[in-house]
């Protein structure tokens, strides 16, 4: 399969397993060590880790209380990297996320202007609560996410590497929330879903955060590991009916194409761009490493279906008024596109 794969070969077989279990072992440490905080939501780490092996950028949608917030900077933690919490809230200003120009006078007496980094100056963001700020603030966090650099006064500052938003929101229908635009809604590898735990879970949960204080989370990894990580990622094999397939889950998501099912045309609005199957792709890969396998496939997509297209595909009212969600749209299309037989 390796000789009919797209993307560049790992020198011998050897080597290939030597990575693959270097991978797998660092997932299990992983593990181990956000156990000492996190109990449970097992999809949700997976889905992160998943999105920082593949160096994307991750939106985690839940109530509040869920432990969003941690379960974050628990990850930067385990990573050794810089980590920034940005607060958002209705009166936030981009200048407080990217940074600002202030006047100062020299010793000289001679004046200019010094541009003062803000908080998204770190390998790890933090945007808590996104949507409670509006579009124009979301807004400064697009030329980050995509260039991995900051403008100011024609001035550009690259940002540190490796560099990831990880970002939580509200259910929207929450007061007090703005919907995020499209355009930055696409820059988002994934969109998790944070649900409640199962009862025994979260009595797991009370019991240890009212009897003692959790035990100190030991970095395992560096950043020069995770750019490492990024490199072996985009070179595992990946078969070309693979690629074909996460193409056609989301080209199947966009109405009024030829192909496109009559559930579709019905219910959604607006479907999922290029960016879809490049992430389902990239994920894939990184999610078969995690697992201890060096190819991809189709369960590997399959997986990843829903947090790459949920936030990507705009249900129109009829769905609404029948009670439709977009995840339901994404079962029906799971069924409907042909699943790769080799």
């Amino acid at each position: 399969m390796i000789g009919e794969a797209v993307g560049v070969e790992i020198d011998s077989y050897e080597q290939e397993q030597a990575v693959v279990e270097q991978i797998r072992d660092g997932s299990r440490r992983i593990r181990e060590e956000l156990s000492k905080v996190i109990i449970g939501q097992r999809e949700v780490v997976e889905q992160l880790l998943i999105t920082l092996f593949a160096g994307g950028h991750c939106l985690l949608t839940g109530a509040p209380g869920l432990a969003k917030t941690l379960l974050v900077r628990s990850i930067a933690q385990v990573f050794h990297l810089k980590f920034q919490r940005i607060q958002f809230t209705p009166d936030l200003m981009p200048a407080d996320i990217t940074g600002t120009e202030i006047l100062e006078e020299s010793t000289d007496g001679h004046r200019r202007l010094q541009f003062v980094r803000g908080p998204i100056f770190a390998n790890v963001i933090l945007a808590d609560e996104i949507n409670r700020t509006p579009p124009k603030t979301q807004a400064a966090l697009l030329e980050a996410m995509q260039e991995h650099q900051v403008t100011a006064g024609g001035v550009r500052y690259p940002l540190d590497e490796p560099f990831f938003v990880l970002a939580t929101q509200n259910p929207i229908e929450m007061e007090g929330t703005y919907p995020l635009p499209e355009a930055q809604l696409d820059r988002f590898m994934f969109n998790v879903m944070i649900d409640y735990l199962p009862e025994d879970e979260e009595v797991d949960v009370v019991t240890a955060t009212t009897s003692r204080r959790p035990e100190p989370i030991e970095p395992i990894f560096g950043s020069d590991d995770v750019l490492r990580f990024h490199e072996i990622v985009r070179r595992v094999p990946v078969a070309r009916e693979m690629v074909r397939y996460a193409v056609r889950l989301a080209a199947a998501s966009r109405p009024g194409q030829a192909e496109t099912p009559a559930f579709v045309n019905d219910w959604v609005s607006w479907g999922a761009g290029l960016r879809a199957g490049q992430y389902l792709i990239l994920g894939a890969k990184a999610r078969a490493l995690l697992q201890g396998r060096s190819h991809v496939s189709p369960d590997d997509i399959r997986a990843l279906a829903h947090a790459t297209l949920r936030h990507r595909t705009l249900i129109g009212y009829r769905a609404e008024a029948e009670g439709v969600t977009v995840d339901d749209v994404i079962d029906r299309l799971l069924k409907h596109v042909a699943v790769p037989t080799q």
